[in-house]
C-alpha cells in the first residue's frame, strides 16, 4: 500500500511525493546510466534504456527494480499497489513488449521523455501474468503515477490492453481499483470546481476544489486506501501553495505525515518503510527511510550523464540527528 501526492509550486516546479508501505525496506537511492542494457524476466528479452535516471530501487536479477524515479528528461514515475484491479495478459501477442508488472516503471523511465511520449507507445506494451513466463515473475498488481515537466499528470492502470492513461489533475493516488468511485467519495468532503466536474481542468491548475469546506465532514484517520486517498486530497487542497521546490518538499513531507502508516507489527503486516519525492525540473530525488528523521538528496547532474555504470547509494536506516552539544 502507498500514497502519492503531487505538489505544483508557484515557480512551476513539479514535485511527486510518495510513501511506500511494505513489509521491510528493500529500496535505496540509485543512478542508472544512459544506454543501460537489461534483461526482462518474463521472456529474457533484452532492453536498452535511452535515458539516464535517478530514483529508489535495487538490483534484481539481470535488471534493476525501480519503485520511483525521475529521468534526465524530467519524466517522473511511481509504482503503487493496485489491489484487485489489474487484468494482466496471459498469452503474449507477437511483436509486443512483454514485461513483468514491476518492470514497467523502470521501462517507462528508461524509454520515454514525457507523458505524451508514453501515450504514443502504450499500445506496444503488455504486462504479463506468470502463466507462460520463462522465469517465475509472480502476479503482482500495480498501477502507476506519472508526471512530466509540462505538468501533465496521469495514472496508468492495467485494467485492459492497450492500457488506459487516465488524466489525474487532482494529483493523488492510493491503491483502490475504482478511481472514479474514490473521486465520488472525496466529493463528500470537498466541493469540486466546475472545470473539474466538466473534465476541463487547465494544465498545472494547483487546485481542483473551490476551497469552501464549510458544512463538510472531516476525513477519518483510517489507513485504508480509501481513507488515505480522502485525507491526502483533503489536506493537499487546504494547504498553502508552495513558492518553490524547497517549500514544496516541506509541504509534501507534512502532507505525507497524514498518511504515513506507523510500524505496528501486532496489528498490520506493512508500514511506511520510506517516503520519497522527485522533482521534474531540478532532476532531484529526496529519500527518507522510516527510522531516519532527516532527508537525503540525490541530484542527476550533467557529469553523471557521462557515467556508464549504475550506482547504488547506501543510506543507513537509523536515527540521524544534529547534536547541539
Amino acid at each position: 500500500m502507498c500514497t502519492s501526492i503531487l505538489q505544483i509550486a508557484k515557480d512551476g516546479s513539479h514535485i511527486l511525493a510518495r510513501t511506500m508501505d511494505w513489509h521491510a525496506l528493500y529500496v535505496q537511492p540509485l543512478f542508472v546510466p544512459r544506454n543501460f542494457q537489461w534483461q526482462g524476466l518474463y521472456d529474457n528479452a533484452v532492453h536498452i534504456n535511452r535515458y539516464a535516471m535517478i530514483g529508489g530501487g535495487g538490483a534484481h536479477d539481470h535488471e534493476i527494480d525501480v519503485s520511483d524515479g525521475v529521468n534526465e528528461m524530467g519524466l517522473s514515475v511511481q509504482k503503487l499497489t493496485f489491489a484487485n484491479g489489474s487484468h494482466l495478459v496471459d498469452t503474449p501477442t507477437p511483436g509486443q513488449v512483454h514485461l513483468a508488472p514491476y518492470e514497467f516503471s523502470f521501462y517507462l523511465l528508461g524509454h520515454y521523455a514525457s507523458v505524451a511520449d508514453i501515450e504514443a507507445h502504450i499500445d506496444e506494451i503488455q504486462l504479463m501474468t506468470n502463466r507462460f513466463a520463462v522465469n517465475n515473475i509472480g502476479d503482482s498488481e500495480l498501477h502507476f503515477a506519472v508526471v512530466d515537466r509540462t505538468g501533465r499528470t496521469v495514472v496508468i492502470e492495467p485494467t485492459h490492453f492497450p492500457m488506459r492513461v487516465r488524466e489525474n489533475p487532482l494529483g493523488v493516488v492510493t491503491n483502490s481499483k475504482d478511481f472514479e468511485l474514490q473521486l465520488k467519495r472525496l466529493g463528500q468532503y470537498v466541493n469540486y470546481t466546475d472545470d473539474f466536474d466538466a473534465g476541463t481542468v487547465p494544465l498545472n491548475a494547483p487546485r481542483v476544489t473551490t476551497g469552501r469546506f464549510s458544512g463538510k465532514p472531516v476525513p477519518s484517520g483510517s489507513f485504508t486506501p480509501g481513507g488515505r486517498f480522502v485525507r491526502a486530497a483533503y489536506y493537499k487542497e487546504r494547504a498553502d501553495l508552495p513558492d518553490n521546490e524547497d517549500e514544496a518538499i516541506i509541504s509534501a513531507w507534512h502532507l505525507l505525515d497524514s498518511v504515513t502508516v506507523p510500524r505496528s507489527s501486532k496489528y498490520r503486516p506493512t508500514y511506511s518503510v520510506y517516503r520519497a519525492a522527485t522533482v521534474c525540473e531540478s532532476l532531484t530525488y529526496y529519500f527518507q527511510p522510516y527510522n531516519r528523521l532527516d532527508t537525503v538528496q540525490l541530484r542527476l547532474t550533467p557529469e553523471m550523464l557521462t557515467w556508464t555504470k549504475p550506482k547504488f547509494y547506501n543510506v543507513p536506516n537509523q536515527l540521524s540527528v544534529t547534536a547541539l552539544n
